[in-house]
């Protein structure tokens, strides 16, 4: 079989945040006690990033380079320590400068998955960040943060760092800060507490090195704060020169280049007092960040003051202002209400520069330009859409600031509430500045790969206040385009609006491309099948996994592929040894793949609960079910029969990329030999059905031998007995347009580790009403309301005439879907 020429020997391209990455390598060791490769670091990160980059956003950056491997205890490998970028920095790493007296040295911000990414391709395991960010003027502000660095010496363990942690939490405390403990990754603690910007590093190190000094005092046969090593044996040295503003410290969540791939790992004071206290590995990292989140996000909230000599001058240095930017988007929204993000205040960079354009499917159809801007969502109205020549301008709409988390939003927002409609991502990516005044704003917008836009678009965006004209009335002016923007509100290939099925912001394949969504199956019962005398089905097995569309195209010598699961978001650097293997699994120039990723347990079978959890280390697979392109032709109007036998050419890998066998014989038979395999269930698929792009059809009908439910988790029920202290039971509903409904409590299928992360999960979004439309007194007696923003799965034994679940069982969080994605699953 002709394969064509060596992908993999140039790299695997993927893009990542609108920009290209070649990764080399994949396959190389870089912790040979382990066995650890380059791909299971990117994986690591990828899975982290949303946790990691907000502790290291806008800091300059040191990384610690290991090229060639960590090496072993008894040969490491070199280390390169990089404080300058070179010359092959890609030219969108967000970058700043510090001047010295001699010399400037330029560093990378971690402001972003894309630079994380290349991060992990260079082999920068560790990165190494001060406790001061760059304000909005290029220079550095005061610290916001300060650390302690509890370091063992010899002969003393963590439970001696964590004791001394106790003590110095307590007078930090006495400070008015309350400190975070991250176990370093190393061998000590480090302990963070949030200032207020109000003191320089000098004065903070200066009230550090005294905390350290009151420790040894108090403790002088456990502490030592002098900075001579021959006074350490014995004692927890307490580090207090890490305020120092030349000084950096482990970012939280980067590796370590241990012998094993360590994490510097937030934690909690509860596990701190565990005598079975450890340092923790990337895997149990990641399983605690897809369970927990960030146990360290109260540190970028909290901003307390800090006790200092009396006198201590307050530069509070450029930054955000006192004005809550976010006060009207949230005066005209309610987030039990609206699937639209509602942030308690705006949580984002200072220095960002993405865009996005969404269509809006209001009373009256319009689209929305928003630019990153101060950590929020500049955003205008574009009632004519957007600009396509230059000699025609459009009228441009102030409207209020929104939160970033809106620049990924796409939903319903409900009948009755502001801006009632459907929202879709119009296109969107990042953007260059030339000019932001109060009254006139020109960027060149540069659109994702095959999105509306075309490519890069330069707009200028002017005021037009006069004595006739409303200050929030502006114009777009379409400037020199490289490229001529989409018409706003022409439907795009490969979506048919008569079905109703717009296209979701995937990863896109080159200019030219297609974009899609996933067809969705009908929930249904061999009965459903009955009902349709004269139609001929197939039977395929029903996988317990994630959903992906897989875009691969082969440019020249090199190949790139994205991957993006089935609400949109991109998981190509999550499953990077699918990324290696796609490329040689396919014959043709191009495809764009449907299927499902899998990890199979011990008994080679799918299971959910072992993807949910995964580890970097877990082998996952790319089951194929259905080809939606191939070599640039839409296979979506030809039969399911035809696009299953081109799939079968197409696809010719049986390794971690394979096409599983559609079922010879009849739907029982079919469910049958699904049972006995400890599968899911069947799908049965009509022989003459089309692909449909993002509808939820009947010629594709799903039968499971037991039913799941997605569910929307609104609150919790305290435990009793053995469970006391923690939680008895969760309680869960479906959204039914602006409310929740509730449909019963869950208490089983719980071990007691996943009680204690699920209640750390849901104590950081508490509220104080509850998010249900109605709920029985007798179980919302004592209960504990959340804000309905996570959701999980649940298996239960049917659903009652009250429609509410019959003996759930708990199977885990869907980290991959929103709770605008939850419906009730009655078959029919």
């Amino acid at each position: 079989m002709n394969q064509g020429p060596d992908r993999s020997a140039a790299g695997q391209v993927v893009t990542v945040g609108g920009h290209r990455i070649t990764l080399t390598s994949l396959d190389k060791v870089l912790y040979p006690e382990t066995g650890t490769t380059k791909a299971d670091v990117l994986a690591y990160y990828a899975a982290v990033a949303d946790v990691l980059i907000p502790h290291a956003a806008n800091r300059p950056a040191t990384r610690k380079r290991w090229v060639h491997g960590v090496g072993t205890a008894a040969e490491p490998g070199p280390m390169f320590f990089q404080k300058n970028l070179d010359a092959s920095t890609p030219s969108w790493v967000v970058r700043r400068s510090i001047e010295h007296s001699d010399h400037v040295n330029v560093y990378p911000l971690v402001n972003d998955l894309a630079t994380l990414t290349w991060l992990g391709q260079v082999a920068a395991l560790e990165i190494h960040v001060p406790q001061w960010q760059f304000g909005r003027d290029g220079h550095p502000r005061n610290p916001d943060r300060l650390v302690l660095d509890l370091d063992p010496g010899e002969g003393v363990t963590l439970a001696e760092c964590a004791e001394v942690a106790r003590l110095a939490r307590a007078i930090l405390r006495d400070m008015d800060l309350d400190p975070f403990p991250v176990t370093s990754g190393s061998k000590g603690i480090h302990l963070y507490a949030a200032l207020n910007l109000s003191h320089t590093s000098d004065q903070v190190s200066a009230v550090a090195h005294e905390l350290a000094r009151a420790l040894e005092a108090d403790h002088p046969d456990l502490v030592v704060s002098d900075m001579k090593k021959a006074r350490r044996t014995g004692r927890v040295f307490v580090d207090w020169s890490q305020n120092n503003a030349a000084k950096t410290t482990i970012a939280p969540y980067s590796l370590r280049g241990t012998t094993r791939p360590m994490v510097a790992m937030p934690r909690t004071w509860r596990e701190l007092a565990s005598p079975g206290l450890a340092q923790i590995d990337y895997r149990q990292a990641m399983h605690r960040v897809e369970r927990n989140g960030d146990a360290l996000a109260d540190l970028l909230t909290a901003h307390p003051g800090i006790r200092a000599a009396p006198g201590a001058a307050a530069d509070p240095g450029p930054g955000p202002g006192a004005t809550d930017r976010l006060a009207e988007y949230r005066s005209r929204r309610n987030g039990t209400r609206t699937p639209e993000p509602v942030p308690a205040e705006a949580t984002g960079s200072w220095e960002g520069r993405s865009f996005v354009i969404q269509e809006h499917h209001a009373r009256n159809l319009h689209y929305d330009l928003r630019l990153e801007h101060d950590g929020v969502l500049a955003s205008w109205a574009l009632p004519r859409g957007v600009p396509t020549e230059p000699t025609k301008n459009h009228l441009a709409v102030r409207t209020e600031d929104h939160p970033l988390e809106y620049g990924t939003f796409e939903g319903d927002i409900p009948a009755g509430e502001y801006g009632a409609g459907t929202v879709r991502i119009w296109d969107s990516g990042r953007y260059d500045l030339e000019k932001w005044r109060t009254d006139e704003v020109i960027v060149t917008l540069h659109g994702a790969p095959g999105g509306s836009l075309g490519g890069a678009v330069r707009f200028a965006l002017i005021q037009t206040k006069g004595p006739d004209r409303a200050e929030n009335n502006w114009l777009i002016h379409l400037m020199k385009a490289t490229a001529t923007p989409g018409r706003a509100g022409a439907a795009r290939p490969g979506v048919d609006r008569a079905q109703g099925a717009p296209a979701l912001p995937y990863p896109a394949p080159p200019a030219g491309g297609i974009r899609y969504s996933p067809m969705l199956a009908a929930l249904g019962t061999e009965d459903n099948l009955a009902g349709m005398p004269g139609t001929e089905w197939a039977f395929e097995m029903k996988w317990d996994g994630i959903r992906v569309l897989a875009h691969v195209r082969a440019v020249g010598p090199t190949t790139t592929v994205r991957l993006a699961s089935r609400n949109g978001h991109d998981l190509t650097a999550a499953y990077p040894a699918l990324v290696c293997a796609l490329p040689a699994a396919i014959t043709a120039g191009s495809a764009v793949l449907d299927g499902e990723v899998v990890a199979l347990n011990d008994a080679g079978r799918p299971s959910f609960g072992l993807l949910a959890n995964r580890a970097v280390t877990t082998p996952v697979s790319y089951l194929v079910f259905d080809l939606v392109e191939r070599d640039g032709q839409d296979l979506t109007r030809q039969p399911y029969s035809v696009r299953r036998g081109i799939l079968d050419q197409v696809v010719s890998g049986d390794g971690r990329i394979q096409v599983p066998p559609s079922f010879d014989g009849d739907a029982t038979a079919a469910i049958r030999a699904s049972r006995e395999l400890g599968l899911e269930g069947i799908v049965a698929k009509r022989l003459d059905g089309r692909y449909e792009p993002g509808r939820r059809s009947r010629s594709w009908i799903k039968i499971k031998h037991h039913p799941t439910q997605e569910v929307v988790v609104g609150g919790w029920r305290p435990g009793k007995g053995h469970r006391a202290g923690s939680i008895g039971s969760l309680l869960v509903g479906i959204p039914d347009g602006g409310a929740l409904t509730y449909i019963g409590r869950v208490g089983t299928g719980f071990r007691d580790r996943d009680l204690d992360q699920i209640l750390d999960r849901l104590r950081p979004i508490g509220a104080a009403v509850s998010p249900f439309a109605e709920v029985p007194a007798a179980d919302a007696a004592d209960a504990h309301w959340v804000r309905p923003l996570l959701v999980a799965e649940v298996v239960f034994a049917e659903w009652t005439e009250a429609k509410r679940l019959r003996h759930p069982v708990w199977r885990g969080w869907r980290a991959d879907k929103a709770p605008a994605d939850v419906a009730g699953e009655n078959p029919g």
